[in-house]
């Protein structure tokens, strides 16, 4: 497409050139070589035509696209109605002033248009929300009723990269409890990348583990990846680049990051948490439950003993300590809701 407007813009420049040869033909016969100069002025319109034609129509006209492609339904229809409105209000000011003797009858009138027309249309789209508030509130319209969605919620899910190299992605949507569709863009693909070519191995394992299950995923998973190249400008880091996304899309987003989670819900994106998840599935305990635990190790505090459940709920164990490396009984005492999990304090059953 590039390439067909700068050869048009090439023909423009030598039809541009030509005519201006011929309309001032003898300023170029009184320099001591017109032919040559003739060509060069030719050559310099051709190249002026090349370089100049393309952001002259196609450059402009993409940014144009993209800008309207960023933009909501309700602000390209806030738009709509304000251009409209601009134009009437230019019309009844310009009837009058077009009456005025030339050249402000002629020119008046197409600068009020311009400067009507522009600016209802900023002034709808900044202000669109509190406009239809207020359209809303005086009866002009009631919002319709939100119909909920047989599967409920968003259909797609934006995919951050601690969510692959997790792993555990791969047995939810298995299990079919995660059916909406997977967004991954490229922009986590390409720090998943990095991450499986670090230097670390173990940070290196974890990425080639990501890798392979979305692999698998997107070859025999029941639900459906998308590879999109969306790359918002307006963001600089991975964090903030997925919750642009995941607002201009209208998707949620599956993270295990706790600082992503946070500052997606402050923008009202919902966020699917695996960690949450896990922690949501874990047994109930209560004081007074009994378990049956093997101290592991030895804990913080003088005489206690760690050991965990098989979901990773860690228990500490009074009067633990001396009993490591044994299997026993113990009952719950007491349970404590961490950031970072469930802890659970128990004490050795008493016989």
């Amino acid at each position: 497409m590039i390439r067909f407007i700068r050869l048009l813009g090439a023909a423009l420049g030598v039809m541009v050139g030509l005519s201006v040869v011929l309309a001032q033909g003898s300023q170029f016969e009184r320099t001591g070589a017109p032919g040559v100069l003739i060509v060069v002025w030719v050559v310099a319109w051709i190249f002026v035509g090349a370089l100049l034609l393309p952001y002259l129509t196609v450059v402009p006209a993409r940014r144009l696209i993209r800008a309207v492609q960023e933009m909501s339904t309700a602000e390209f229809v806030a738009a709509v109605v304000g251009l409209l409105v601009g134009l009437l209000i230019a019309l009844l000011l310009g009837l009058p002033l077009a009456a005025l003797p030339a050249p402000y009858g002629q020119d008046l009138p197409i600068a009020i248009s311009v400067f009507f027309g522009l600016g209802m249309v900023g002034l709808t789209v900044a202000k669109g929300e509190d406009l239809a508030a207020a359209a809303e509130a005086a009866g002009f319209f009631r919002k319709p009723e939100a119909v909920p969605s047989a599967r409920g919620g968003e259909t797609e899910v934006v995919v951050d990269t601690s969510a692959i190299i997790d792993g555990r992605i791969a047995d939810i949507v298995d299990s079919g409890f995660l059916y909406h569709r997977l967004i991954i863009p490229h922009f986590v693909l390409e720090e998943l990348q990095r991450i499986a070519d670090s230097s670390d191995t173990q940070r290196r394992g974890r990425g080639r583990r990501g890798l392979e299950i979305l692999a698998r995923l997107q070859k025999d998973g029941p639900t459906p990846i998308e590879i999109v190249d969306d790359d918002p400008a307006e963001a600089s880091d991975v964090d903030g680049k997925l919750v642009v996304l995941a607002r201009m899309r209208g998707a949620a987003i599956l993270t295990n990051d706790f600082n992503l989670n946070r500052v997606a819900d402050l923008q009202s994106i919902r966020v699917l948490n695996i960690n949450s998840l896990a922690n949501a599935l874990k047994p109930m305990l209560l004081p007074g439950d009994s378990l049956k635990i093997k101290i592991i190790t030895e804990g913080k505090e003088a005489g206690q003993g760690v050991g965990y459940l098989d979901d990773g709920t860690m228990i500490v164990v009074e009067g633990g300590a001396r009993l490591v490396g044994h299997e026993l009984d113990v009952v719950v005492t007491r349970v404590l809701q961490t950031v970072m999990g469930r802890m659970v304090f128990a004490q050795v059953h008493q016989e």
